[in-house]
């Protein structure tokens, strides 16, 4: 059977779905995280970068204790402070992103400039996949503007069944 991801451009693909070179995926990702901490003057401290490289290991959201488990098996420390005060620190410079639903966190997809992702969230797997969201984002705006009310924040999650759980589903 040929699965519905091979049928469309893997590049229109949220990252997350798509197949790619997860081993570039990972060093590419590293390296944009340290470009922009040395171009912003941030301090990418090897507890931040053990972070990242955890929830770059897979595109699956991870909880802060999962991180935390992580962390302490790599001789980082068992204290929950460590964690968030890393995922803040990501999230906050767009290094990484909240999954509400999921009260979970996924490395980000694009670190090249601020944007609003939507995403995609598996509900047999919790892959994750991340898209930019300019269209909703828009649409809800203009709702806004015409009601008066003043977004300070869009979150956009929707959960589904992602190709790869699809696919075998219909086997």
């Amino acid at each position: 059977m040929t699965s519905k991801a091979t049928k469309l451009n893997a590049a229109s693909y949220p990252l997350g779905f798509a197949q790619h070179d997860h081993n570039t995926c990972m060093s590419d990702a590293l390296a944009a995280a340290n470009a922009r901490c040395a171009q912003d003057g941030l301090r990418f401290t090897p507890v931040r970068r053990k972070v990242l490289e955890i929830l770059l290991q897979d595109h699956r959201a991870l909880g802060a204790y999962t991180i935390l488990d992580k962390l302490r098996e790599d001789g980082f420390g068992s204290q929950p402070p460590i964690a968030y005060r890393a995922l803040d620190f990501l999230v906050e410079n767009g290094l990484a992103h909240k999954i509400e639903r999921l009260n979970a966190f996924i490395a980000c997809a694009n670190t090249t400039h601020s944007h609003t992702p939507a995403f995609m969230i598996c509900r047999l797997c919790n892959t994750v996949g991340e898209a930019l969201s300019s269209s909703a984002r828009t649409a809800l705006h203009e709702v806004a503007r015409a009601t008066g009310f003043q977004i300070e924040r869009t979150i956009i999650e929707a959960e589904g069944i992602c190709p790869s759980c699809a696919d075998k589903t219909e086997s």
